[in-house]
């Protein structure tokens, strides 16, 4: 059995000019404002993609969307090889080429405050969603502690976590 050995050395304070937050204030700080404006953009493009997949599941208002002017999804609706799905497939594809450096600025900025760690918790919770599609008695150890860390975190920075929890009974 191989030996797991984790570098617990402190890091650096790239947050030195950070002031503290009390947890009654409102949860922006501006040494997170790059954080809080990434997570803007990031709801918005994931609303786009939430739309696009919705669309996707309802063929029929897929069909009226693609038939539709000059926005329409596919240009040539009597084409056999540019179906809705294909046409849909392709505009997820573009959304989630516009969400990809987002989501890696995300990961690879630093978090000062409470309220930039609710950001990047949600968004871990985000990409890892699968571990909120079953209540936390059923899922495996280790996502089990990292799911109620992250629910811990999006908690204390009083921030909705982007899933549902199924132990709040929804």
């Amino acid at each position: 059995m191989s030996e797991t050995r984790a570098d617990i050395r402190p890091l650096e304070n790239d947050c030195e000019g950070a002031k503290s937050v009390s947890l009654d204030e409102p949860a922006s700080s501006a040494s997170d404002a790059a954080l809080i404006a990434l997570e803007r953009q990031f709801n918005a493009i994931s609303a786009e993609l939430l739309s696009l997949e919705q669309l996707r599941g309802n063929r029929t208002k897929c069909r009226e969307s693609a038939l539709e002017g000059p926005g329409s999804l596919l240009k040539k609706p009597s084409s056999r090889s540019n179906t809705c799905d294909e046409a849909i497939t392709s505009q997820i594809e573009m959304v989630l080429t516009r969400l990809d450096p987002i989501e890696r600025a995300i990961m690879q900025t630093q978090a000062c405050t409470i309220a930039g760690l609710g950001v990047k918790a949600r968004h871990a919770a985000y990409v890892m969603s699968q571990w909120w599609e079953h209540p936390i008695d059923q899922i495996d150890w280790d996502a089990r502690a990292v799911r109620l860390l992250i629910e811990a975190v999006c908690h204390v920075a009083r921030t909705p976590l982007p899933v549902r929890n199924w132990d709040d009974g929804e």
